[in-house]
C-alpha cells in the first residue's frame, strides 16, 4: 500500500490537506474546529501560541475519511503496514501545524508582510464567483469554514508565497543540476521529439495530398506545417517537443512510437483531427552522465526548474528548522480518547512478533560496522523509492491540450511543494 499523506511531516502537506478539503481549523493555533468537538485541550504551543488538540484530530480524521480508513481495523492495519502508530501520526501533523505557526510568527523577518487589503482583494475576487452573499456563505459552510477562518487561510497562503519568492533560486548550483540530471536521465531514455501537421477531420483529401507531396520530396515538412496545420505549432514547423515532457493523445503517441528518426507517419486520426507526424529526434541516455549538457536543451530547462524549486524548498525548510530551534516549542502528550487511537498490538501478527524478536536478538550481536552498512542500505532504498516516485511524476507530464499535441510543461519535482498556493485555500465550490 502506498504511503499517503499521513506519512508526510512537511507542513505544506498539512496545509494543502486542510485548506483543499475545507477543514475547519486549518489555521494552526486558531483554536477552532467548527462544530466538531473531540477531546479539547492543547496539542502544542509555539512561543506561547496554542495549537488546539481538536485541530490536529480533525485533520487526521478528515484524511482518514478521504482514504477510506474510517473503521478501526482498516486504520490499524494501515498503520501497521507503514510501521507507524497513532502517536507518531499525531506528531507528524503537529509538526506541520508548528511549521505553519513558525511561518506566521517570523515571515516578517524576511520582509514578507501581508496587508489586510491583499487578503480583502483575494476574498472579494473569490466572492465574485457566486451570485449572492448567501451562496458564498453556503460554500464556506459546506467547506466547514467561517469567513474569518477562510481569510486566515488566505493570509497564511500569501505569507508562504512570499517566502517562496524570498528564497527563490533562479540559477541552481551546478552540483544540484548534475544531481537532478543523473536522477532523470534514465527516465528520459528513449524519448522522442516530433513535429506534426494537423488538419480538420473533414479535410482528409487535403491531408492525403500533403502527405503524398512530403513523401515524394516535393514539399518540405516544416513548410507544409506552416502552410496547412491548424495547430499553434505551425509557426515552428509543427514542433511539439518531446513525448517525455508532455502527454499526447493515444493515437498520436502510438504512431510516434512506431517511427524512427526522420520517418513520417501516415494519416493519424484523433479527436482533434487528422495528424501527419514526423519523428525529429530520439534521446538515448548516456551510460555515464558527467555534464548536464549531455542532455537535450529542453531536458536541461526542465531539470533547471526542478533543481531551482528543490533548492528553494530546502532553503525554506532550513529556515523553518532554524526558527523552530530558537523558539519555545512544547508538544503535549496524546490524549488516550482521540478517535484515531487504536490498540496496535491487535494488528501485529505472530510472524511479525517473531521477526521482531529475532531482529532484536540479532541487533544486539551486530558490530558497529554492520549497523552502518544496514543504515546505508536503508537510505539507498529510501532514495530509490523517492527517485522512482519523482520519475513517475515527471514522465506523466501534463494532459494534451486542445490541439492534441502541445508541450504543457508541468513542475515534476518531488521535492517542490505547492501547499502554500492561494488556490489551495479556496472553498470547494470556488475551485
Amino acid at each position: 500500500m502506498k504511503k499517503i499523506a499521513f506519512a508526510k511531516s512537511v507542513f505544506t502537506a498539512s496545509l494543502a490537506a486542510a485548506c483543499a478539503w475545507g477543514l475547519a481549523g486549518c489555521a494552526a493555533g486558531s483554536g477552532s474546529t467548527g462544530e466538531t468537538s473531540y477531546t479539547g485541550g492543547v496539542a502544542a504551543t509555539v512561543n506561547g501560541v496554542e495549537i488546539a488538540e481538536d485541530d490536529v484530530t480533525a485533520m487526521i480524521e478528515s484524511q482518514r475519511a478521504q482514504a477510506s480508513l474510517d473503521d478501526e481495523d482498516s486504520w490499524g492495519s494501515y498503520l501497521a503496514q507503514i510501521g507507524s502508530t497513532p502517536s507518531s501520526i499525531r506528531e507528524q501533523f503537529i509538526d506541520g501545524f508548528i511549521s505553519q505557526e513558525i511561518v506566521r510568527q517570523f515571515a516578517s523577518e524576511c520582509d514578507v508582510n501581508v496587508e489586510d487589503s491583499e487578503v480583502d482583494s483575494y476574498v472579494e475576487k473569490m466572492k465574485s464567483n457566486y451570485s449572492s452573499d448567501e451562496d458564498w456563505q453556503s460554500a464556506l459552510s459546506q467547506s466547514g469554514l467561517t469567513e474569518d477562518e477562510y481569510r486566515e487561510n488566505i493570509k497564511f497562503s500569501l505569507q508562504y508565497q512570499g517566502l517562496e519568492d524570498h528564497f527563490t533560486t533562479e540559477e541552481p548550483s551546478a552540483e544540484s543540476m548534475l544531481t537532478y540530471a543523473k536522477m532523470y536521465s534514465s527516465s528520459y531514455d528513449g524519448a522522442k521529439k516530433s513535429s506534426h501537421i494537423l488538419f480538420d477531420a473533414s479535410d482528409e483529401a487535403t491531408a492525403q495530398s500533403v502527405l503524398d507531396q512530403i513523401n515524394a520530396g516535393t514539399l518540405d515538412f516544416a513548410d507544409a506545417a506552416a502552410q496547412y496545420s491548424k495547430d499553434s505549432s505551425a509557426s515552428d514547423g509543427g514542433n511539439v517537443g518531446w513525448d517525455k515532457l508532455t502527454t499526447f493523445v493515444d493515437e498520436y503517441q502510438d504512431a510516434l512510437d512506431a517511427l524512427e528518426v526522420g520517418q513520417v507517419s501516415g494519416l493519424v486520426t484523433s479527436d482533434y483531427g487528422i495528424h501527419i507526424i514526423k519523428c525529429t529526434a530520439e534521446f538515448t541516455a548516456p551510460e555515464e552522465l558527467t555534464d548536464v549538457n549531455q542532455l537535450p536543451e529542453e531536458f536541461v530547462e526542465r531539470i533547471k526548474s526542478m533543481a531551482a524549486s528543490a533548492e528553494s524548498s530546502q532553503a525554506i525548510s532550513d529556515w523553518i528548522d532554524e526558527k523552530r530551534e530558537a523558539s519555545d516549542v512544547v508538544i503535549n502528550d496524546m490524549p488516550e480518547n482521540v478517535p484515531y487511537n487504536v490498540d496496535m498490538s491487535k494488528y501485529e501478527t505472530a510472524d511479525e512478533s517473531s521477526d521482531a524478536a529475532t531482529a532484536d536478538d540479532a541487533a544486539s550481536e551486530q558490530t558497529d560496522a554492520n549497523d552502518a552498512d544496514a543504515t546505508a542500505e536503508n537510505a539507498d532504498a529510501d532514495a530509490s523509492e523517492s527517485s522512482s516516485d519523482a520519475n513517475a511524476a515527471d514522465a506523466a507530464g501534463s494532459d494534451a491540450s486542445a490541439d492534441g499535441a502541445s508541450d504543457a510543461d508541468a513542475d515534476a519535482s518531488a521535492d517542490a511543494s505547492s501547499g502554500g498556493s492561494t488556490a489551495s485555500a479556496q472553498p470547494a465550490e470556488a475551485a
